[in-house]
């Protein structure tokens, strides 16, 4: 049973509307589910699809970054039926106001597994951007779908050399050896990923994220390459990665779970994402 306190609460109630539910009084509690409790992988698609659209929505109109993005921090609401997807946690969040000035140590939050691979490396000055928090939802959904048959299973050891097992080791390495993993992950050509059975259709949402994360990655060393030469190089986009990996790219990739369409809640994505569609 969760009960949110202060600023939290208004940001759950508040969700809770955006996300189309009737929040009824601001003060009532309700129970919450780990992503254990999930018995379909499209369940936990929604689940994380909601996510996406619960930090957008804490973004764009609160103005704040959630800087945590766990496994552990995201949780369940079932209300008739239907499962909810819920950004739990705020206890990291900050301010975006708040990003631009002070020690490196104040923008290099998170749960390191899960943390974007640009916080783990010494050369990194901040700030954090909405792009991290989607990057460690990268990493959220590799790692559940890559170290575990299912959402209630208990991680085990691999039963072949080819399944990604080395994902284990991000629960205990330290922070160098995380950036060289997770730029490995970023970087790599025709990248896919092993997953269990049960969450064979998270394969083609890795992907595509993946290769947008490479994109943009490779334009803003472009760019730099620019910049370090003296040369004049177009405006870049810092928080996007110059468009590469935006709210649109990712929700673009995300409506959909195995040619099946995900609930979009809230009129505005609905209308982004039509869009977004081909003609």
């Amino acid at each position: 049973m969760t009960c949110p306190q202060g600023p939290s609460l208004k940001i759950a109630s508040r969700t809770r509307r955006h996300l189309g539910e009737s929040s009824g009084t601001d003060n009532q509690c309700y129970t919450m589910l780990q992503l254990t409790g999930l018995e379909t992988s499209k369940d936990c698609a929604q689940v994380f699809y909601d996510v996406v659209q619960c930090h957008h929505w804490a973004l764009k109109y609160s103005k704040i970054l959630h800087r945590d993005i766990s496994q552990g921090n995201i949780m369940v609401r079932e209300k008739d039926g239907e499962k909810y997807g819920v950004l739990n946690d705020w206890d990291l969040s900050s301010w975006v106001n708040e990003q631009r000035d002070g020690p490196t140590s104040k923008f290099r939050t998170g749960t390191k597994p899960y943390m974007a691979h640009e916080q783990h490396s010494h050369d990194w000055q901040g700030p954090h951007r909405f792009r991290h928090d989607l990057e460690s939802l990268f990493y959220v959904i590799l790692l559940l779908v890559c170290l575990y048959p299912s959402p209630s299973a208990k991680y085990t050891a691999p039963m072949s050399p080819a399944q990604d097992f080395e994902y284990e080791e991000w629960h205990k390495q330290d922070d160098s050896f995380l950036v060289a993993k997770k730029s490995l992950v970023i970087n790599a050509h025709a990248w896919t990923p092993t997953v269990f059975p049960f969450f064979l259709g998270f394969t083609m949402w890795l992907i595509n994220l993946q290769r947008a994360l490479r994109y943009g990655f490779f334009a803003l060393g472009y760019h730099e390459d620019f910049l370090r030469l003296g040369k004049q190089s177009k405006s870049f986009d810092q928080d996007t990665l110059d468009n590469h990996f935006s709210y649109e790219t990712v929700v673009s990739t995300m409506h959909r779970f195995s040619e099946e369409e995900l609930k979009t809640r809230g009129s505005e994505w609905q209308e982004i994402l039509l869009r977004l569609q081909p003609i």
